[in-house]
C-alpha cells in the first residue's frame, strides 16, 4: 500500500486500486486554483503508474464537488484566469480541462462515487471517469449557465458520450439540477447506490482482479473507436487485440480460470498500453 496527502486532494493505493478524495470538505470540495494543481498532479501520478489496476474517484464530507469557488478565483484576478487557460505538456487540455480530462488519461478504468452536490465543474471531472456510481439522493447539474457562462471543462467529449445531443443541450440551457435516479435513467450515471463509495470499491475490485494489460487496452478501445470511421474501429480492435495474444498475463488468466485459482498478474510493461 503506499499513500500520498496533500492539501487539496488525498490518496492510497492499496492491491493496485487508488482510493483518491478530494479534500476541501468545509467548502464542498470546491474547485480553488489549489485544488486544480492538485487534482491534476494526483492524476499525473497515476498516469504513470504501472502497478495501478483501477481508480476509484470521490470526495471527502458532504458533497463529491460543488463546483468552482467563484470567490477564490476572482480574489486571485487575471493570473488565476491566464493560469487555467495555460497549455502545458501533449494534452490537448488547458490547466481548466485537464482537472477533469487527465481521468480520461489515466490508462485504467476511473469509478466516480457521487454523492450530495456534484455541480458545474464537479459534475464535468465525474462525467470523465469510465463509470460513475451515484447516491439516488445526489444534486447534479450543469450549473455554469446560471452564472451566464459555458461549460468548458471538456464536458463536449465527455456528456456528448453518455446522452443523447438534445438532453445534453437541455441540461445545459437550462442549469436545472436532477437527481441520481434520473441521472442513470438518462444514461449520465452507470448505478444508483445508497452506499456509492462501497459499490465503486466492489465495482475496482472486480475490475483489478482480471489481467492488467486487457483492460488498459478495453479502456483505449472504448475511448478511442467511436470517434472512428468503421474500417478504422475494427482495425483498432485487432491492433489492440494482437498484443495480448500469447502474453504471460493473458496465458495466465487463462490457466487460473481452468485451475479455478485466482490468477497471479505481472504489472504491464512498456508504453504501449
Amino acid at each position: 500500500m503506499s499513500s500520498s496527502i496533500t492539501e487539496r486532494v488525498r490518496y492510497t493505493i492499496t492491491d493496485g486500486v487508488a482510493d483518491v478524495r478530494l479534500n476541501r470538505p468545509a467548502k464542498h470540495n470546491g474547485l480553488d486554483p489549489a485544488m486544480f494543481d492538485a487534482i491534476v498532479e494526483v492524476g499525473r501520478a497515476l498516469v504513470d503508474d504501472r502497478s495501478l489496476r483501477a481508480v476509484i474517484l470521490s470526495g471527502e464530507g458532504p458533497s463529491f464537488c460543488a463546483g468552482l469557488d467563484f470567490k477564490a478565483f476572482m480574489a486571485g484576478g487575471p493570473a488565476v484566469r491566464d493560469k487555467l487557460l495555460a497549455r502545458g505538456d501533449a494534452s490537448p487540455a488547458n490547466l481548466a480541462q485537464r482537472v477533469a480530462w487527465i481521468w480520461t488519461e489515466v490508462p485504467v478504468p476511473v469509478i466516480a462515487a457521487i454523492h450530495g452536490s456534484c455541480i458545474g465543474g464537479g459534475l464535468q471531472i465525474a462525467l470523465a471517469a469510465d463509470l460513475r456510481v451515484v447516491h439516488p439522493e445526489a444534486k447534479l447539474a450543469v450549473r455554469e449557465i446560471v452564472y451566464g457562462l459555458i461549460p468548458d471543462m471538456s464536458i463536449t467529449k465527455t456528456l456528448a458520450r453518455l446522452v443523447r445531443l438534445d438532453l445534453a443541450k437541455e441540461l445545459t440551457f437550462t442549469g436545472r439540477e436532477l437527481d441520481g435516479r434520473e441521472a442513470a435513467a438518462i444514461g449520465l450515471a452507470t448505478q444508483v447506490d445508497e452506499q456509492p463509495l462501497r459499490a465503486a470499491r466492489a465495482l475496482a475490485e472486480t475490475i483489478a482482479a482480471h489481467s492488467p494489460e486487457a483492460v488498459r487496452a478495453a479502456k483505449q478501445l472504448w475511448n478511442r473507436a467511436p470517434a472512428l470511421d468503421d474500417a478504422a474501429a475494427l482495425l483498432l480492435e485487432t491492433e489492440l487485440q494482437l498484443p495480448l495474444l500469447g502474453s504471460r498475463n493473458q496465458l495466465e488468466a487463462v490457466q487460473a480460470r481452468f485451475m479455478g485459482r485466482a490468477p497471479s498478474f505481472e504489472d504491464p510493461q512498456g508504453s504501449a498500453l
